[in-house]
């Protein structure tokens, strides 16, 4: 019998009791209990005195032995063997994760000729057009093929109302036509707001300190016709102006762009998460907050109002931003669409993953990874994630995850 220590309870005839001098009460335990304390089970004596639980044993024991006399619980349902082997495990998964699974997002400037690391995202960057081919041709290497790309625009060339955003020589269109020319078989999409390009920091235009809705959907319309005759294969509002997919579509419809996807950002909420992309185009409200056009994050209801608008507009997919922290409105869009759904792990959630990594307090690669499969599992189809490459690469390594 393994040898472990017996702690007896004082007995009412062996200890005693006074008050100190600072009036406290307590005990003082007898030699007999002390020397006890120190008794093995292996003493035949004190083995035979205490009375180890049988589990077999009594009127309704718990468990009961097989045929071979081994414990047994009599259950037939056994959900652990679908999990007694990696083969096993692989076989039945309902859920994995692959680069084709991924869009990667590209900030790009012409600031500079210089590639500028964001602080606030390590291993992200402010590309040239140059350093963004060079990104591209890396992340296809590793089956990545589907990128959104977003402007850092010089503060010159902004204004209330964001003309600079449907230039058709603006860094976004000559961008999309480079990715396309020379990686044809990419998928491009291409953001539709004005706030890049606003020098108020908002997604619409600004009239009294109100941001105003119609109006602005006339320049996303713009907007989007300019990236489409581009070669953009997915416009993505993510304004969040009531209305603009439907005027976006019909748009895009009126001038021959019928295959033009809409990736509509349904349910975008007025998140904390999103300061290092703020940091990283220089995109920062102007004054107030963006609470008026994007939603509260305490509502969940809410963005299936939003899902049925978008759907019945014309929107080909549908995304929800931040993730990780709305994978329960994640799974809420997954039961009232059977459009394909899209999940944005943010700035700051990456940013978050980052900083732990560097700390020594995560492992990246299993938590990074792991992060992304549970987007799949809420009922997404494809994620924007700054992890596409360096996940692409890790899941070449090891293959699906």
């Amino acid at each position: 019998m393994r040898s472990v220590a017996v702690v007896l309870a004082l007995v009412a005839s062996g200890a005693s009791a006074f008050v100190n001098s600072n009036g406290l009460r307590a005990a003082s335990a007898p030699r007999t209990v002390r020397k006890a304390a120190s008794i093995s089970m292996d003493d035949d004596s004190v083995a035979s005195s205490v009375k180890i639980y049988d589990p077999t044993a009594g009127s309704e024991p718990p468990m009961t032995r097989n045929n071979n006399e081994q414990l047994w619980l009599p259950q037939r349902a056994r959900p652990r063997r679908n999990r007694k082997s990696a083969a096993m495990r692989a076989m039945v998964r309902e859920n994995f994760v692959l680069p084709c699974h991924f869009i990667y997002p590209l900030f790009i400037h012409e600031d500079s000729n210089e590639v500028i690391p964001i602080p606030s995202m390590p291993g992200q960057s402010r590309h040239t057009l140059d350093s963004m081919m060079k990104e591209v041709a890396e992340a296809w290497e590793y089956g990545v093929r589907s990128f959104v790309l977003f402007p850092k625009v010089p503060d010159e060339l902004k204004t209330n109302y964001a003309d600079e955003c449907y230039n058709p020589n603006g860094i976004v269109p000559r961008a999309v036509s480079m990715i396309k020319d020379k990686f044809p078989e990419s998928i491009v999409c291409t953001d539709v707001a004005l706030d890049p390009y606003s020098d108020q920091g908002h997604d619409g235009i600004v009239k009294d300190g109100k941001i105003l809705n119609d109006e602005t959907i006339g320049q996303l319309c713009k907007q989007a016709v300019a990236q489409a005759r581009a070669g953009s294969d997915v416009i993505a509002p993510s304004d969040m102006m009531d209305g603009r997919v439907m005027a976006i579509r019909d748009a895009l419809d009126s001038e021959g762009f019928t295959d033009a996807s809409i990736l509509a950002y349904t349910a975008k909420y007025a998140s904390a998460y999103y300061g290092p992309f703020r940091d990283a185009l220089d995109s920062h409200p102007g004054f107030g907050d963006k609470k008026t056009y994007q939603q509260d994050p305490g509502n969940g209801r809410e963005a299936i109002i939003e899902c049925g608008l978008d759907e019945a507009e014309g929107a080909d997919m549908l995304m929800v931003k931040p993730g990780l922290p709305y994978l329960d409105v994640i799974h809420r869009l997954r039961q009232n669409t059977d459009l394909p759904i899209a999940a944005y792990h943010v700035s700051g959630e990456y940013a978050m993953l980052k900083a732990a990594a560097e700390k020594g307090w995560l492992n990246e690669k299993d938590v990074a990874l792991e992060t992304l499969l549970c987007f799949r599992r809420a009922g997404c189809d494809t994620i924007l994630t700054y992890y596409a490459k360096q996940a692409a690469q890790w899941l070449s390594e090891d293959g699906a995850w």
